[in-house]
């Protein structure tokens, strides 16, 4: 467990530290020790001090259970909301923010499966496999994905999705083949909204503009055009206009080299049955 999580910066790390202090005042004003919360609202006493501390981050029950033993008045509870903020990495909230003003997002990647199409066993997969290894638990990262994955829920008011995978990113087995057919099972489940269209560029195909690195295209209901990629160890915005333009190009380029989404379909099908 890490004292700064990783990625979630200062401000949330400090935003956690706080939380903690308040629940501690709260503790010792009535005179209760740390084993004594625990027991009395069903945690252990190393987590109710690694929570004191800002080491971790309290989840909703713990927050509700201590806020009714130590008669906190709502305080605690209401402090809900801040501390789900401050769970998630700050790349995960600023792109999940774009996200949510979107209308249209469209993405291209070339290693993993694109995170909003992501399995909960694939996500453990592919964090367990970075190197160096993550400082905080995966648990709380893996929290993050399933919050930006209920923008897709194929309705009238929801988004329009345009994802093109680089065959590579489908075949790698990340995880068993467990995972992997799950995997591929949901992409053909979520390629069939009326919202979605799921395109693969394969792996035999002489042309793809997409060897520079995945990235996003996220029009937002403002009519601006807003740019996101991961550039080595960093996750960033791009509201420049020319590199904007640069990434329009060229997600309509390697759009136009992929299969078809009915096609593509097809593919991935072909690839569910050979695991």
């Amino acid at each position: 467990m890490s004292v700064e999580p990783y990625g979630a910066g200062k401000e949330s790390a400090a935003v956690l530290r706080t939380v903690g202090k308040i629940i501690k005042m709260c503790r010792e004003r009535d005179g209760m020790t740390q084993a004594g919360l625990g027991a009395a609202i069903g945690y252990s006493e190393e987590q109710v001090s690694s929570v004191e501390r800002g080491r971790r981050a309290p989840v909703e029950q713990f927050l509700d259970a201590a806020d009714r033993v130590l008669d906190a008045g709502g305080m605690l509870a209401g402090l809900k909301r801040e501390v789900e903020n401050a769970r998630f990495p700050k790349k995960v909230r600023d792109l999940a923010k774009l996200e949510a003003e979107a209308v249209e997002i469209c993405a291209y990647d070339n290693s993993v499966v694109n995170g909003l199409l992501q399995t909960e066993e694939y996500l453990r997969a592919v964090f367990g496999s970075r190197r160096p290894a993550f400082s905080e638990e995966v648990d709380r990262l893996v929290a993050a994905r399933p919050a930006r994955q209920e923008i897709i829920g194929g309705t009238q008011a929801d988004p329009s999705f345009g994802f093109v995978h680089d065959e590579a990113a489908l075949r790698r087995p990340v995880g068993d083949k467990m995972v992997l057919r799950r995997r591929l099972e949901r992409l053909r489940e979520v390629g069939q909204r009326r919202n979605v269209e799921i395109q693969v560029l394969p792996l035999g195909s002489e042309d793809n503009a997409g060897l520079d690195g995945p990235f996003h295209l996220l029009r937002l209901k403002e009519g601006i055009t807003v740019g996101h990629g991961d550039i080595r160890l960093a996750s960033r915005s791009v509201p420049d206009r020319k590199e904007i333009q640069i990434l329009g190009l060229r997600y309509g380029t390697v759009r136009a080299q992929a299969l078809t989404p009915r096609e593509s379909l097809t593919c991935i099908g072909k690839l569910s049955g050979e695991t």
